[in-house]
């Protein structure tokens, strides 16, 4: 017997609630679970050198900067060159040299435009080889 004549069947339907709470949860807990592995550091493989073959050093040319914006190329010490002051002393310390290779020394207190001013120089007299002096222990 079918008491419920008159009443139309309701379709049924999926509730969406708990299935969104259950993949909540579940989110969550890999989430917390789960390990970030940082790289601290980037894995380097260096070229071996042959020690019996001996290499040409190139020409090093030293330019100091001090912590007041003096400037010594070669033996020529200038106080706050101008930048044509110092490309003519590059390119006259350059004269004679194959290769050579700038080694800016910079005081650690010096403005950092005086060090910009030094690549800059040497940009202009054609010194493309530039490399920084630094050194290793920490004392003053």
């Amino acid at each position: 017997m079918n008491f419920r004549r008159g009443q139309q069947r309701d379709e049924p339907e999926i509730n969406f609630i708990p299935l969104i709470d259950l993949l909540l949860v579940i989110l969550i807990f890999l989430m917390v679970t789960t390990t970030y592995s940082r790289y601290s550091e980037i894995e380097v493989n260096l070229p071996t050198a042959d020690s019996g073959a001996a290499e040409q050093k190139s020409a090093e040319m030293d330019v100091l900067v001090s912590a007041g914006g003096e400037v010594v190329v070669g033996k020529t010490r200038l106080a706050k060159p101008s930048l044509g002051q110092l490309t003519e002393l590059l390119q006259a310390d350059a004269s004679g040299r194959q290769n050579p290779v700038v080694v800016i020394s910079a005081d650690a207190r010096a403005e950092h435009q005086w060090v910009v001013n030094v690549m800059e120089a040497a940009r202009q007299a054609g010194l493309t080889q530039l490399t920084f002096a630094t050194r290793t222990d920490a004392g003053g």
